[in-house]
């Protein structure tokens, strides 16, 4: 019996493994009994600051640059606009992709969301249908495509990639259509093949798809938003492309 007693003081005067200090938590220390360093106000510990120089900011895209030195004084002689407010600008880039056959074949809608995303550096939304067709075989709410809406810097950027590295490698490139504009100033265009775009991969391509790029801007007309897109290097068809210098 004065064994037993011995060994549970014992088991009792030692320490448990891993638990540390019972009070530390109510006493605001660590499990090493330390203390966390406080702010400089006393309030909430100061954050672990991040080590190296601090990111630069990103520079601004070529094409705004350009857009604002030298297009919009030319569209301001052309046009006779009075009001700076009245020069045409762009004000968003939507992407479409459809694909009819997503319903069947969902793999084929996520490598397209996936491409989609690579082309233009922004993760695409689901297109559903918005009512069943039965001649169709559609459904109310089955997924039949993916969409992009670029805005600011990244519409500029993917303008700018698109007229200066994807239109010239279109096969048997002609002219972007100079009929393709709505009335509004908006312009819409269709592409084939997604492997114009450099970011595609080749090798990895399951299934080639189209898609329709539709320019918005706020010209109203047709002949200045024509004339804006023109002076930013567009290429229709039948005109020599105006040359885009930096």
């Amino acid at each position: 019996m004065a064994d037993t007693k011995e060994k549970h003081e014992k088991q009792e005067k030692q320490p448990k493994k891993g638990g540390g200090d019972p009070g530390a938590a109510a006493k605001g220390k660590d499990q090493k009994g330390k203390k966390p360093k406080k702010g400089p106000d006393g309030g909430a510990p100061a954050p672990a600051e991040p080590e190296g120089p601090p990111p630069e900011p990103a520079p601004r895209p070529r094409l705004l640059e350009y857009y604002e030195q030298r297009v919009r004084a030319k569209l301001q002689q052309q046009f006779g606009f009075t009001n700076p407010h009245q020069i045409p600008r762009l004000v968003k880039i939507v992407l479409n992709v459809g694909m009819g056959a997503a319903g069947k074949n969902p793999k084929a809608l996520d490598t397209a969301v996936a491409e989609l995303g690579s082309i233009t550096g922004q993760k695409p939304v689901v297109t559903r249908a918005k009512k069943a067709i039965a001649n169709f075989g559609l459904r109310e709410g089955m997924p039949i495509g993916c969409a992009v809406t670029l805005r600011a810097a990244r519409m500029y950027e993917f303008l700018d990639r698109f007229i200066s590295i994807a239109v010239p490698r279109m096969r048997d490139f002609r002219g972007l259509p100079a009929n393709s504009f709505d009335g509004r100033g908006n312009y819409t265009v269709g592409i084939k093949e997604q492997m114009i775009f450099p970011e595609i991969d080749y090798d990895k391509v399951e299934q080639i798809h189209g898609m329709d790029i539709t320019i918005v801007t706020t010209a109203g007309r047709d002949d200045a938003a024509m004339a804006l897109l023109r002076e930013m290097g567009m290429p229709f068809r039948g005109e020599a492309p105006v040359p885009v210098t930096y």
